[in-house]
């Protein structure tokens, strides 16, 4: 890597810690609708190998959506910071 792109992958760094700070709640979990005639909202989760279910409801269901959404949104900023941290060991540019 070179000073301009161990710089540019820094600043990047940067702004995605930036971004993990402006998360809002956060919940691992899926939204699915369960139900054969009267579907009905449910969080989902599965915790120490079993699958556990929260019944949500149509009122719950837009509070516990951004949550969820906010995990993935997590996720996805982790795998962008191991690639970006890994490029910057390997160049030892780490601080």
């Amino acid at each position: 890597m070179t000073k301009v792109q161990i710089g540019k992958a820094k600043r990047r760094l940067q702004e995605l810690h930036e971004q993990l700070a402006g998360l809002g709640p956060i919940m691992r979990g899926t939204i699915v609708r369960i139900g054969t005639r009267n579907k009905q909202y449910y969080f989902s989760v599965n915790r120490d190998k079993k699958t556990r279910l929260i019944y949500l409801g149509n009122q719950r269901e837009p509070l516990a959506r951004p949550m969820s959404e906010n995990y993935k949104e997590l996720l996805a900023i982790v795998e962008e910071m191991t690639a970006l941290n890994m490029e910057l060991l390997k160049a030892d540019a780490l601080e």
